[in-house]
């Protein structure tokens, strides 16, 4: 009697090479199919999962000290921050915080920072990473902005998000997630407007990112930022770089470009700094011997961005300044002080004729600038009783209604006699709207 042959399914032992903790994994496979999983990867997915319990569940709670963020604690496990990270390390051996609820060390976010902020979700996302070893998807309500044709891929909420990570990372000695944000932030330079840079370049310098401040000293030389919206904002050793770049860029340019007159520029910059010191009345004395205009100072636009809210009002009474005067990079004084986000000037300069249809060049209105600078969290959250008001909403709620009421804004002689009335009682309606 023959008897055929049945095909019959095999098992195959595999051996892998020693993993890096000196141990051998064993693959055990089946012909025809998939390998097993490695137990070790399963383990190690099932420990992460775990440990993430602990920041997710509030039945979970065993946390034994808190640090505290825009004055919420966030409790902690002080042994997993300890064996993760050599700076809380040191910490936790050197200081005992503070006592906090139930005699709980508590240790306040400022205190630990020497540079830089890091925000309350910025904070649970590095501890998410902490715990688990996963990078979570950047929470939306603060990493986006609330303008709806914006792709968020490198507007100023999104990069200011990952500043904060990359300044967790680099305090608190985290060089895998350094590495990570890096490339991030590098990706942003190539992406992002010249103005938002600048605080990509501030955070390379704090953590010495050297290829990143290489690139984005570059971009920023390459870009039409004017020297004071540069020194303002970057430190002294980046802004001479960058200086350094444009002088030579200049001296290579083969068009003719203007000579630069020293004595006028010194006078601007004494106009500048009269301004700073809340002085007009040495502003007045400026304009007389210098023969100098505010305008050609860009005096409006300066003090929009960098002076107190009545500094501005004293310029505008002066009659002498053109409120929707354009500077070198066609910004008008309005989207200048939009990204202030300072609503008393902003109703300011429309009580005195600014026209919040103007356009850059790059085609921004007023309300499109303020809306790619604002967080969906700040657009939207409530303001409790007796704190300061939402400005974020009321920057943008004061700039729609003006478009809605008068959408081309072409003529000056519109009567500004019945707007500033009107855009005060607006001011304090909106910020009663949101308090309440």
């Amino acid at each position: 009697m023959a008897y055929s042959a049945e095909p019959s399914s095999s098992l195959s032992f595999t051996s892998s090479p020693p993993l890096s903790n000196g141990s051998i994994s064993h693959n055990v496979s089946c012909s025809g199919s998939e390998s097993v999983p490695n137990l070790e990867v399963i383990s190690l997915s099932k420990l992460s999962s775990s440990l993430e319990q602990l920041l997710v569940d509030p039945g979970c709670d065993f946390s034994d000290a808190d640090i505290v963020i825009e004055g919420i604690p966030v409790g902690v496990h002080r042994c997993i921050l300890a064996s993760r990270s050599r700076f809380f390390r040191e910490l936790f051996k050197r200081e005992k915080g503070s006592s906090g609820k139930e005699g709980r060390p508590r240790y306040s976010m400022s205190d630990l920072l020497p540079y830089g902020d890091v925000g309350y979700e910025a904070f649970l996302f590095f501890l998410s990473y902490v715990y688990t070893g996963k990078l979570k998807p950047s929470p939306m309500e603060v990493s986006t902005c609330v303008h709806n044709g914006c792709a968020h891929d490198a507007c100023r909420p999104a990069i200011n998000f990952v500043v904060e990570l990359m300044y967790a990372a680099s305090v608190f000695q985290m060089p895998d997630l350094v590495s990570i944000f890096e490339r991030r932030l590098l990706n942003f330079v190539g992406k992002a407007l010249p103005d938002n840079v600048i605080p990509i370049l501030v955070v390379a310098f704090h953590c010495q990112l050297n290829q990143l401040i290489a690139e984005g000293i570059e971009r920023v030389a390459r870009s039409d930022i004017d020297d004071i919206s540069i020194e303002k904002g970057l430190p002294d050793e980046v802004v001479k770089k960058i200086k350094v770049l444009r002088c030579k860029a200049q001296q290579d340019c083969v068009s003719n470009l203007p000579p630069v007159d020293p004595l006028r520029e010194k006078r601007i910059r004494r106009i500048h700094k009269a301004l700073d010191s809340d002085d007009v009345e040495l502003v007045k004395l400026l304009l007389t011997e210098s023969n100098i205009t505010l305008d050609e100072a860009n005096a409006l636009h300066y003090a929009a961005a960098y002076c107190d809210p009545k500094v501005v009002t004293e310029v505008l009474d002066l009659g002498l300044a053109d409120v929707n005067l354009r500077n070198s990079r066609g910004y008008t004084v309005l989207h200048i002080a939009v990204m202030r986000k300072e609503p008393s000037i902003i109703v300011l300069l429309l009580t005195k004729g600014a026209r919040a249809s103007e356009l850059t060049s790059d085609g921004q209105n007023a309300v499109s600038i303020c809306r790619r600078l604002t967080r969906p969290k700040d657009y939207h959250s409530k303001t409790e009783q007796g704190q300061e008001a939402n400005k974020d909403r009321i920057c943008i709620d004061v700039l729609e209604r003006e478009m809605r009421r008068n959408p081309m804004a072409g003529d000056t002689s519109i009567s500004s006699q019945i707007m500033p009335d009107d855009l005060h009682m607006e001011l304090l309606n909106l910020e009663n709207r949101v308090c309440l």
